[in-house]
C-alpha cells in the first residue's frame, strides 16, 4: 500500500500545474492559468512544496487557522470559475484531457467542502505528533537549509495550537475521529516530550552536518535547535498531550462508521466515488468484493493441494502465520532480505515495459515511533526535479510477524514496478502539465500497483508456491477491502466482525489486520480504489488481448496505460480504446 498520510496529502494536493508551450490563445492563456493555481497549491502547502523538493516554503507549516482554510476553500471555488470559462471546444486534444482533469479535481475537492473533514486532524498514522517526519525528505545540504528547519521548528508550537482549535470545533460539532483510534495517539504524542533535546525526532538533523555547513555555525545551531526543543516544542507537545487526553479522548465518539458522522451517509457515498472515479453504489462495491474473495479462495486452495498441506484453509493459513521458517528473526535480516528481493525485480522490469524511469528508489525502514500504529510498508515519491531519490519504507516493527511470502508481491506493489515505477514514469512525461505530472487518482495509483503485483508472473519471480501464495494473500487482502470497508462505514458491521472477516479470508498476521482495519475505520473508503483499479485495467488488458492477437505486447500495453500519467478510470478506459483502434489500423 501506498501511503500514506503523508503520500494520500501531498498527492491529493498536488493538483495545479506549470506549462509547455500551447498551440492557441487559448491554449496559452490555459496553460497560464495551470502555472498559477500549481504555484498558488505551493504557497498554501509549503509541506507539499517541500515533499516536491521545491525549497521556498521550507521555512513554514500550512496555516490551519479557520480563516485561512475559509480562504482556501473560496479560492477553489473561484478557480473553478476561471477553468470554466475557457473555451474547451478552442483547445486542442492534449489541453482537453489537461481541462477535464483539472475540472474533475476541483469539483470534487469543493464537494469535499461541505464535509468539513479539517475539524479531524489527527488520525494514528499521522498528524501534527508525526510532523518532524518531514525532515526525512527535506535537503539539509547548506546553512540555509538548517535554519529553514529551525524557522518551522519555532512555529510549531502555533501549529499544535491551531489544531487544538480545530479539534475543539470538531467536538463542538459532534464530528471527531472514532475512540478506538485515538486511544493509540497519547503514545505517540509522548514520544515527543524528551527530557534531552538531542533525543527529539526534531533535532535529529543537528546531529550531523554536510561539509558545506561551516564548522563554526554548526555549534550555533546545535544550541538554537536544543533551545528550541527545550523551551517550545516540549511544553507544546506536553500541553497538546494533556489536552488530548483530558478534554479531547473522552468526548470521541464510541462509534466506527462513516455513517454516524454528520451528513455521514452522503459522505461515504462522496468517498466511494471519488476513491474510485466511477458511479459504483456502496452494495455494488460491496457484491464485487463476495466474488472476488469467492474467486480468489478457489486459487489458494489449489496453492494448498500443490504443497500437499493437510489440513484445510483455515488450517494452512495459520501455518503461514506462525510456522518459524517463514520469518526472520531480526529487524536487521528482515531488512536485508527487502534489499535482496528489490535487487532481484530490478533487472526483470525489461520484461514487462519498453520505458523504464530514470529516476532511482531506496529501501528505508518506517520511523520507530509509527511503526507499531502503521501498516506493513508504503512509497515515498522523490522530488519533481530528481534532486531525491522514491523511498519504499518496510516495516521493520517485530519482524516475528512479517513473514517471508509478502516480501515478492509487497515490492512489487510498492517499488517497482508499482508505485515507484508508475509516480516517476509519470514525472517525467514530456510536454505535460506539472499538476498532470504530479496528480495522484487513487483508483488509477493504487489499481496499477494491485495489478504490477500480479506482472511478477510475466517477470519470471513467482517460482516459490509460496511466493505465489502471497501474490494470492495480497490480492485477497484487497478484495476483502471492498467488503469489510463497505461493512464497516455503510452495513453496520462492527471493528472485531471486519477483523474476523479478514482473518478468516487471508493469511496476514493478526498485527497487520488489525492495522489494517484501523486504517479502513480512519481513512474511509480508500481501500475501495485498489481492487476496483486493478478489475479495470486488467479488464483493459483482456480487451487489448483478445482484439489485437499476435500483435499484442504486454510491453506496449503497460507503456499504454502510463503515458496517460494519473487520470480517472473513464479516462483511461477511453484512451485505451483508442490505442487499440490505432494498433489495429
Amino acid at each position: 500500500m501506498s501511503r500514506l498520510p503523508l503520500l494520500a496529502l501531498f498527492l491529493f494536493l498536488a493538483c495545479f500545474a506549470a506549462p509547455p508551450a500551447a498551440a492557441n490563445d487559448t491554449g496559452q492563456a490555459l496553460h497560464a492559468f495551470f502555472e498559477a493555481e500549481w504555484e498558488r497549491g505551493l504557497r498554501e502547502s509549503p509541506e507539499v512544496a517541500s515533499y516536491r523538493g521545491d525549497r521556498r516554503y521550507n521555512d513554514r507549516w500550512t496555516d490551519l487557522s479557520l480563516d485561512a482554510i475559509a480562504a482556501r476553500q473560496a479560492a477553489d471555488r473561484e478557480a473553478l470559475a476561471t477553468l470554466l470559462a475557457f473555451d474547451r471546444e478552442a483547445l486542442n486534444d492534449a489541453d482537453r484531457l489537461h481541462f477535464d482533469v483539472m475540472r474533475w479535481q476541483l469539483e470534487k475537492s469543493i464537494e469535499r467542502q461541505q464535509y468539513r473533514e479539517y475539524l479531524r486532524p489527527v488520525n494514528q498514522r499521522g498528524g501534527p505528533q508525526t510532523i518532524a517526519q518531514i525532515a526525512e525528505v527535506l535537503p539539509f545540504a547548506t546553512t540555509r537549509d538548517y535554519r529553514d528547519w529551525l524557522a518551522r521548528m519555532a512555529a510549531l508550537p502555533r501549529r499544535l495550537e491551531q489544531v487544538v482549535v480545530l479539534m475543539r470545533e470538531g467536538l463542538a460539532a459532534n464530528d471527531t475521529p472514532p475512540r478506538v483510534l485515538m486511544e493509540r495517539i497519547p503514545a505517540q504524542i509522548a514520544a515527543q516530550v524528551v527530557d534531552d533535546p538531542t533525543q527529539s525526532q526534531f533535532y535529529k538533523p543537528f546531529l550531523r552536518f554536510p561539509d558545506t555547513v561551516p564548522a563554526a555555525e554548526q555549534a550555533a545551531l546545535q544550541s538554537e535547535a536544543q533551545r528550541l526543543v527545550a523551551q517550545g516544542i516540549v511544553p507544546a507537545y506536553r500541553a497538546f498531550g494533556e489536552f488530548f487526553a483530558n478534554e479531547y479522548l473522552p468526548a470521541t465518539r464510541t462509534e466506527t462508521a462513516a455513517v454516524d458522522l454528520p451528513g455521514g451517509k452522503a459522505y461515504y457515498d462522496f468517498l466511494a466515488s471519488t476513491f474510485t472515479t466511477t458511479d459504483m453504489t456502496t452494495d455494488q462495491i460491496h457484491a464485487v468484493g463476495l466474488e472476488e474473495v469467492a474467486r480468489i479462495r478457489g486459487e489458494m486452495e489449489a496453492i494448498r493441494n500443490e504443497v500437499a498441506f493437510e489440513g484445510d484453509l483455515r488450517a494452512f493459513f495459520e501455518y503461514l502465520r506462525t510456522d518459524p521458517k517463514f520469518f526472520h528473526d531480526t529487524p536487521e535480516a528482515l531488512f536485508d532480505a527487502y534489499l535482496a528481493v528489490s535487487k532481484r525485480i530490478d533487472p526483470e522490469l525489461v520484461k514487462v515495459a519498453r520505458i523504464i524511469p530514470r529516476l532511482p528508489y531506496g529501501l528505508r525502514p518506517i520511523p520507530d515511533n509509527i511503526a507499531p500504529d502503521t501498516t506493513t510498508a508504503y512509497y515515498q515519491p522523490g522530488a519533481l526535479d530528481g534532486s531525491r531519490a522514491g523511498f519504499y519504507y518496510v516495516n521493520l516493527y517485530r519482524p516475528e510477524v512479517r513473514p517471508k511470502w509478502e516480501m515478492m508481491a509487497l515490492s512489487l506493489h510498492e517499488a517497482v514496478p508499482g508505485h515507484h515505477f508508475q509516480i516517476s514514469r509519470a514525472m517525467e512525461l514530456p510536454d505535460m502539465p506539472t499538476f498532470r505530472r504530479t496528480g495522484y487518482f487513487t483508483a488509477y495509483g493504487e489499481g496499477w500497483a494491485l495489478y504490477a503485483e500480479r506482472l511478477g508472473y510475466e517477470m519470471g519471480l513467482y517460482d516459490d508456491p509460496y511466493d505465489r501464495m502471497g501474490q494470492l494473500a495480497y490480492d485477497m487482502w484487497r478484495a476483502v477491502r471492498l467488503v469489510v470497508d463497505t461493512g464497516l462505514h455503510s452495513k453496520g458491521w462492527s471493528r472485531q466482525q471486519a477483523i474476523d472477516y479478514f482473518m478468516d479470508n487471508a493469511p496476514k498476521t493478526e498485527q497487520d489486520v488489525t492495522n489494517e482495519i484501523d486504517r479502513y475505520i480512519g481513512w474511509p473508503g480508500q481501500a475501495l480504489a485498489y481492487k476496483i483499479g486493478q478489475l479495470k485495467i486488467s479488464e483493459l488488458r483482456d480487451r487489448a488481448e483478445a482484439q489485437l492477437g499476435e500483435r499484442f505486447d504486454i510491453r506496449d500495453f503497460n507503456d499504454a496505460v502510463l503515458e496517460t500519467g494519473s487520470v480517472p478510470l473513464e479516462t483511461l478506459e477511453r484512451h485505451i480504446d483508442a490505442w487499440i483502434a490505432a494498433r489495429k489500423g
